[in-house]
């Protein structure tokens, strides 16, 4: 009898040594917040969770997982930042400069790790691109605007003026128009800025473009690119072509994208996020880019915004959108 009575607790003992690891790594806990649900951003989201479980992270085994949107609203964006913070996650993954901009200065001290922002200094977020020596890093899709001009050449030969739409409180968008206006004077072109503050001020904006430019270009701001239909709209009825830097983008319209591939832009960030959750500072790891770009072309939005893409652009890009 007396063996009997040992027995089950001397299993009882076992199983729980045995579990006692997989309850440590249900401690991990990952907090992921972006300033509006587009393709792009979502891409981003979708490639983080997805580095995070081939990792060995996955939610609802050994991993706390929440996201929230903003739905475009910076002081919705501030909410959740602190909420987040309160809820003292193992790291925070912020998509989007606006987002990014609302959980640095929500906290010094969770781990936070931005993803989609163009310019991360301009922004504040780090004082260099080396280790910040704080408690942010990340991944940033910065654009060689050079390349993004030589593809609106391709698209509009003779394009001089170049319009584009933007939030002036985005903070990414500010630094690609500043960058613009330093140069395209040196290629012989112009700037011609149509402000969109808010998403639905999109269509207004692009409309005010009308008769003063050769070609649209949009850079990855967030407004637009929730709102990318109605610019789209305008580009047909006006016969202005867009090119954009989003390749999602094309697949909504647009002409042409020379653009990064978001979805490994949300795996590089989930990478980073993963050597965090081991025990790395995200002050010493160094903020990346991605360098791998892809072209999507349209053949059928060029026609309709009127201009014929040549047969080479075509044929070189990565996707071609029927």
């Amino acid at each position: 009898m007396k063996s009997l009575s040992w027995a089950p607790l001397g299993a009882i003992a076992l199983a729980m040594a045995t579990l006692a690891p997989a309850a440590q790594a249900q401690q991990k806990s990952v907090a992921v917040t972006a300033i509006v649900e587009h393709p792009a951003l979502d891409s981003v989201r979708d490639g983080v969770q997805a580095a995070l479980k081939a990792a060995g992270y996955e939610s609802g085994k050994n991993l706390k997982w929440q996201y929230q949107s903003a739905q475009g609203n910076t002081g919705t964006a501030a909410q959740i930042a602190r909420k987040f913070v309160g809820d003292n996650p193992d790291a925070i993954v912020a998509i989007a400069t606006p987002s990014a901009q609302a959980v640095v200065a929500a906290t010094k001290t969770v781990p936070v790790v931005f993803s989609a922002v163009t310019d991360p200094v301009a922004a504040k977020l780090v004082p260099s691109w080396e280790p910040s020596h704080t408690n942010v890093t990340g991944v940033s899709d910065l654009l060689a605007l050079d390349k993004q001009m030589d593809l609106v050449k391709q698209v509009v030969p003779g394009a001089k003026r170049i319009g584009m739409v933007y939030n002036p409180g985005e903070a990414n968008s500010v630094v690609v128009v500043k960058e613009l206006q330093k140069l395209l004077p040196t290629l012989g072109m112009t700037l011609v800025e149509a402000a969109a503050p808010r998403s639905v001020d999109v269509s207004s904006a692009a409309r005010s473009l009308i008769g003063k430019v050769d070609v649209i270009y949009t850079n990855t701001d967030n407004n637009v690119v929730s709102a990318y239909e109605s610019l789209v709209k305008v580009g047909q009825d006006a016969k202005i072509p867009l090119v954009a830097s989003d390749t999602d983008s094309v697949k909504r319209g647009a002409i042409a994208a020379l653009g990064i591939n978001y979805r490994d832009l949300g795996e590089q960030t989930g990478r980073m996020v993963v050597r965090i959750l081991k025990g790395e500072k995200p002050g010493d790891i160094k903020p990346e880019t991605s360098s791998k770009l892809e072209l999507f072309v349209n053949p059928g939005a060029a026609e309709k915004q009127g201009v014929k893409l040549p047969d080479s652009l075509v044929k070189s890009a990565a996707q071609v959108i029927q």
